[in-house]
């Protein structure tokens, strides 16, 4: 089924040498100059529109395709019906999703100011800026040039966003210094005050002050509805690149190295560090004050409780070595089947 117009309207149709190019890829069959306008699955795209293959699981269904062009690699071309083109590449998902942004591209900024946002005149904003209904811009903040700010947004005293970035609706960004192209999905909550407090004698809870910001390096993304709370003494810190799902919580003082994939109901204690390229699936949990090195991958569900070197893979609660956890599931299985004694 092609994308719905109403929602994703198309952009201008693309050759299929074009479409070859923009993926990265080998037009193998097929007329260049032949146009395609849309993309859609392999069971449900039609004449004019353009499909892929990544994963193996799905190759049966090429046989029956009616796509005017394949995204594929190099092992299945011979499996395409008469008619359909091959666009061969060795990263057909990354090919499929550069054509796709071509033909179904992301709405341009609106430049204005909407009546009945509110924003201080001390605030300054870039050319280009769209700021829709209700939104509120504090004193001393600073857009810059072709930012979207979403209706009923909040962006806070002195926050700072650079050019670019898009901040969807219902969203609140307070202490925050954020970089280009950063992308706040709709209700996030970025640079509230983070969960500290002392306990008096008497057993009663005093909230430490939240002295920190938010920094996010360019092209972040923060998923609907998670939190990221600022930092108590120093800064709370997601490197470039770093893609947060939805419902994650990210605690105080957490740093995050470049190119982070933090998945669904993650939550990251305060003060743990991860380095380059961590992934974190979802609903997993990382006690604060650990570290994380690069290329780290944590498993779904896992609960880590201890520092883990880079390009390690964890799994399981507590979280080891995902072999070793492996192994143990496989022992505690065997010992299940063992007949009862008596």
């Amino acid at each position: 089924m092609a994308a719905d117009p109403r929602f994703h309207p198309a952009g201008p149709p693309l050759s299929l040498a074009e479409a070859a190019g923009i993926a990265g890829g080998e037009l193998r069959s097929g007329d260049p100059a032949a146009l395609i306008s849309g993309v859609g699955p392999l069971d449900g795209a039609g004449p004019g529109e353009v499909s892929f293959l990544d994963n193996r699981r799905y190759a049966a269904l090429l046989g029956g395709t009616k796509a005017a062009a394949v995204v594929l690699a190099e092992d299945f071309v011979a499996r395409l019906p008469a008619g359909v083109a091959a666009i061969v590449t060795a990263q057909p998902y990354l090919g499929f999703a550069r054509i796709a942004a071509r033909l179904h591209p992301r709405a341009a900024p609106r430049p204005g100011i909407h009546p009945s946002a509110v924003v201080d005149p001390s605030a300054r904003l870039g050319a280009g800026c769209e700021v829709g209904p209700l939104a509120v811009i504090g004193a001393g903040a600073e857009i810059g040039a072709g930012c979207v700010i979403g209706p009923h947004a909040v962006i806070g005293e002195g926050v700072t966003l650079g050019e670019g970035c898009r901040v969807g609706a219902q969203v609140t960004v307070s202490h925050c210094i954020a970089g280009r192209g950063v992308v706040f999905h709709p209700g996030c909550r970025v640079g509230q005050e983070g969960f500290g407090f002392a306990v008096t004698p008497e057993g009663r809870f005093e909230t430490m002050p939240q002295l920190g910001r938010v920094i996010l390096g360019d092209l972040v993304e923060i998923g609907a509805n998670s939190t990221v709370d600022r930092g108590s003494q120093g800064d709370t810190v997601l490197g470039a690149g770093t893609r947060l799902d939805n419902l994650v919580q990210i605690g105080h003082n957490v740093r995050t190295g470049r190119g982070c994939v933090i998945v669904a109901q993650v939550g990251i204690s305060g003060s743990a560090t991860l380095g380059d390229g961590v992934q974190m699936g979802g609903q997993s949990g990382l006690t604060g004050h650990l570290t994380l090195g690069d290329r780290v991958r944590v498993s779904a569900q896992a609960g880590v409780m201890n520092d883990v070197p880079s390009g390690t893979d964890v799994a399981g609660t507590p979280a080891w070595p995902a072999k070793d956890t492996l192994r143990a599931v496989a022992a505690l299985r065997k010992l299940g089947q063992k007949p009862a004694r008596g």
